[in-house]
């Protein structure tokens, strides 16, 4: 599979969900389309959502519902790539959905692999791939963030790494999608700053490539580690989102 290939696929989801074309993500001008639930989204999200900005990098789609479609897309026109993902702009978009119920939720970057730089990474503790089977007694906080609890049946593949018998890092992917299978990593505080994150996603993401679907890996802007360990196992920055859901939702994410 090649970069153009990947990417290709990658923007056919997004489109899917955004329910837009897929050049329209490389287009000069923003893109605004009302929010629906197709058939082929990923399993995860809860469709329709209120309000959802994506950007490749050379414009803003917005995908709203349509009530609030005029004034997102209003947002976006007014602040461009540079500014609509970053405050003090977000702000002003987040005052117009409170009125309307909702908060500034999910604000994430998407990486892609690189074919031309991914490459298994060497691990000083030995690897072992692990199919579903194998993995069923590792629902367990330490690997929240390689297995999720609420989703087991999407999770499909995972790489650990050992010492001794003991694991001590583990990435899984699930197949959020009929294309994309997205990588999660968790690593033990004791072997951190060893490698191993950037060495299992290494081998997972070829792993997938080799099963014919499209790794991809998320993080957060601000969690510097984890996207060091996606650069180091040669994943690029590709696209991000950013996400309103209702009051309800945020506050029970705060606790």
């Amino acid at each position: 599979m090649t970069n153009s290939e990947i990417q290709s696929i990658a923007r056919r989801q997004s489109a899917l969900e955004a329910g837009c074309r897929p050049e329209d993500f490389d287009g000069r001008e923003n893109v605004s389309a009302v929010a629906g639930a197709p058939s082929g989204a990923r399993r995860y999200l809860e469709l329709p959502l209120f309000c959802n900005l994506v950007s490749y990098g050379s414009n803003i789609v917005v995908s709203a519902r349509e009530d609030f479609l005029p004034l997102a897309r209003a947002y976006a026109d007014r602040w461009g790539v540079a500014g609509a993902f970053s405050t003090p702009a977000i702000h002003r978009l987040e005052a117009l959905t409170e009125e309307r119920g909702h908060r500034i939720c999910f604000m994430a970057e998407y990486f892609l692999p690189d074919v031309e730089r991914l490459a298994p990474l060497p691990c000083r503790y030995p690897v072992r791939l692990l199919e579903p089977e194998q993995f069923q007694e590792l629902y367990v906080p330490a690997w929240s963030n390689a297995l999720c609890e609420k989703r087991r049946e999407l999770d499909v593949l995972a790489v650990g790494a050992y010492d001794g018998g003991k694991l001590i890092g583990l990435a899984g992917c699930s197949a959020d999608c009929e294309e994309m299978w997205q990588i999660g990593i968790d690593v033990l505080p004791d072997y951190r700053r060893q490698g191993v994150a950037s060495a299992l996603t290494s081998r997972l993401a070829a792993e997938i490539l080799q099963r014919g679907k499209v790794p991809f890996y998320c993080a957060a802007w601000s969690n510097l580690p984890s996207v060091r360990s996606a650069l180091r196992s040669g994943f690029r920055p590709a696209w991000v989102e950013m996400t309103a859901k209702p009051i309800g939702f945020v506050e029970e994410m705060l606790g």
